[in-house]
């Protein structure tokens, strides 16, 4: 169980956060919770988030992860423009060790595709942009998001991959195969939003579940999560240490196979 630091900064991931003291205290709260890996992108704010992390936590435990995104800019007014000229992922790395305050990058996932939909994009200039960059030491693993299988396929011919970052959540649930794809490589599947993200998800299904097993829902979707693939790693995102906690406790929250059945229906 991971921490997405998205909701860190403001409305839509745009400007400075409502509670800059807040937002420490959770990040804070998250190490100090056991957690240690730690997602972001110097395009959440722009530069906010990234500036927020390094401020609660460097210097960084030696266990700690972060793991950034690298394949969109953002304009002025909050727009979110893709942009993969491999010359730009590079300058957008750059962008990433200055304002995180690292020599190098633990996990950069190159963002391939949009929020819900994947494309068959050919994707080997933009990786081996980033392999580039780990041979010259700046970059330690590297990552995809928004790909699908033959993307991936693509992706290892010119470098490892260790994790991949699609959409996927209780109901959503297009990747299910490259879920499993992923799982038989022992490479990690990260699912984003897997509460749902902006649109939390709602199920009269989830909420009869967590009632029974006196558990919050969003808790129950998160151990669906994990106990969906033996390589899912979850980033859900709070701007409150109370609702951190919450979702960290989900880690330990083991479903029975009847509650596994009934929600493996919800996205049917």
């Amino acid at each position: 169980m991971g921490y997405g630091a998205m909701q860190l900064a403001g409305p839509n991931a745009f400007g400075p956060p409502r509670d800059h003291d807040q937002a420490i205290a959770v990040l804070r709260a998250a190490v100090e919770s056991g957690v240690t890996h730690i997602d972001t992108s110097d395009y959440y704010g722009p530069v906010v988030v990234n500036r927020l992390i390094r401020e609660a936590l460097s210097p960084y435990p030696d266990e700690l992860v972060i793991a950034t995104k690298v394949g969109s800019r953002r304009m002025p007014d909050g727009r979110w423009v893709q942009s993969l000229h491999p010359e730009d992922l590079k300058a957008q790395m750059y962008d990433n060790l200055r304002n995180l305050g690292v020599d190098a990058l633990d996990l950069v996932n190159v963002r391939v595709g949009g929020v819900e939909e994947t494309r068959d994009d050919p994707i080997a200039a933009q990786v081996t942009a980033l392999a580039e960059l780990r041979e010259q030491g700046l970059i330690r693993h590297i990552g995809l998001s928004g790909v699908t299988v033959g993307q991936l396929r693509e992706a290892q011919s010119v470098t490892p991959i260790v994790a991949v970052q699609n959409l996927y959540n209780l109901a959503k649930r297009a990747d299910d195969a490259l879920v499993d794809v992923v799982a038989a490589e022992k490479i990690a599947f990260v699912g984003f939003f897997p509460l749902g993200g902006f649109s939390p998800l709602q199920s009269s299904t989830l909420r009869d579940v967590a009632d029974r097993l006196g558990a919050r829902p969003q808790q129950v979707a998160l151990a669906w999560l994990l106990q969906r693939s033996p390589t899912m790693a979850l980033i859900p995102g709070t701007s409150s240490v109370a609702h951190l906690r919450e979702n960290l406790a989900a880690a330990d929250l083991v479903l029975p196979a009847d509650a596994v059945a009934e929600l493996d229906g919800i996205a049917a």
